[in-house]
């Protein structure tokens, strides 16, 4: 799998991946409005064309087709990165490729030296989500309560984080 940066070309792609609203704010938190439109993609591209850039965006393809999507926000003053907004293609989804595709998500933040801390939030039923974070080094930190609703439901949100140490760490044992 190849990693590149995201293009309004891919666009069509992303926004067929969210057939609901419970699937859609899963990938892109409570801030995100069902059906996902250009337009809620449009501002985060925005935000990785600043210098220094606020945020940058990755698609994962394979043979040349767009399976994967993900985002970190940039915060250059504390030097911590946000990992976000990570979908596998649903028709991709279960065989193995979250694995390498955050991997190298993960090494391009921590191959900035600004960086000391990449971090996420997972919704806590999201037990492949989960399982992904861990593989790549990220720790539980906390779960914020009752922190979205979605419909009727209350969702809890897991806090994860991996610190630049730790990916040395990992790295050096690999």
């Amino acid at each position: 799998m190849q990693i590149r940066p995201l293009t309004r070309e891919d666009f069509a792609t992303i926004l067929s991946w969210f057939p609901d609203e419970a699937a859609l704010v899963q990938w892109g938190g409570p801030e995100v409005r069902f059906p996902l439109d250009a337009a809620q993609l449009e501002r985060p591209l925005e935000e990785s064309t600043r210098r220094p850039p606020a945020r940058l965006i990755w698609v994962g393809e394979l043979e040349a087709t767009v399976i994967a999507h993900a985002s970190v926000a940039l915060d250059w003053r504390h030097g911590v990165a946000r990992l976000g907004r990570v979908c596998i293609a649903p028709t991709y989804r279960g065989r193995g490729l979250a694995v390498p595709f955050l991997s190298r998500i993960r090494d391009s933040v921590f191959g900035m030296v600004a960086f000391e801390r990449l971090e996420l939030n997972v919704y806590i039923f999201n037990d492949a989500a989960i399982w992904t974070y861990k593989r790549l080094g990220f720790v539980e930190e906390g779960v914020r309560r009752s922190s979205v609703r979605m419909g009727q439901a209350r969702w809890d949100t897991a806090i994860y984080g991996l610190l630049r140490s730790e990916w040395c760490s990992r790295a050096a044992g690999s």
